[in-house]
């Protein structure tokens, strides 16, 4: 692959960074694709962060996940199937964004087991996790909103989608 995940070293031009690469990943993932992910990665020296512990449910993310979100060379978001159920991974994801407007990191989106058309126009499990997501913040219209927009923007990044099956023959190709 062309732009290969590769360690990073310091320079003059760029900031160092604590990690190079942040997995934002749903539960659903954690003990089967992201678990291989992260694996792969740590065996070519690429030092990612992985989250090992469950977070809270709630709104804000800890100000930990944001400054490993923030020292990454690059953010790979594993979207799934339940990935937009979850409060925690869209504000995780609105703060990926952000960051690669602000600080230039750069974002690699994986579909694993959901269409990019999905994820882009909110379809099927994720029209779902957003039909409650409207019923709890219909006070904060603008929350969903971004939301909504974040998912958009991730979706029309270039990235890889992988089905059933074929996990470890793409996997090997990222690397």
């Amino acid at each position: 692959m062309a732009n290969q995940i590769v360690p990073s070293s310091s320079s003059s031009s760029n900031p160092p960074r604590t990690y190079d690469v942040f997995l934002s990943f749903r539960g659903d993932t954690r003990t089967n694709f992201t678990y291989h992910l992260y694996h792969a990665l740590d065996r070519h020296g690429i030092n990612t962060f992985i989250d090992h512990r469950e977070l809270p449910t709630g709104e804000e993310i800890s100000p930990t996940l944001l400054k490993a979100i923030e020292n990454s060379r690059i953010s790979v978001i594993v979207f799934s199937e339940n990935y937009a159920s979850s409060r925690s991974c869209l504000n995780e994801l609105v703060h990926i964004l952000e960051c690669g407007k602000s600080k230039g990191q750069m974002i690699r989106p994986i579909f694993y087991k959901v269409d990019p058309s999905d994820v882009r126009n909110q379809k099927n499990s994720y029209d779902a996790a957003f039909a409650d997501h409207s019923l709890k913040y219909k006070n904060d219209p603008e929350k969903v909103q971004r939301w909504r927009t974040a998912l958009t923007e991730a979706a029309n990044l270039k990235g890889a989608t992988l089905n059933e099956g074929e996990e470890q023959r793409k996997l090997e190709a990222l690397l």
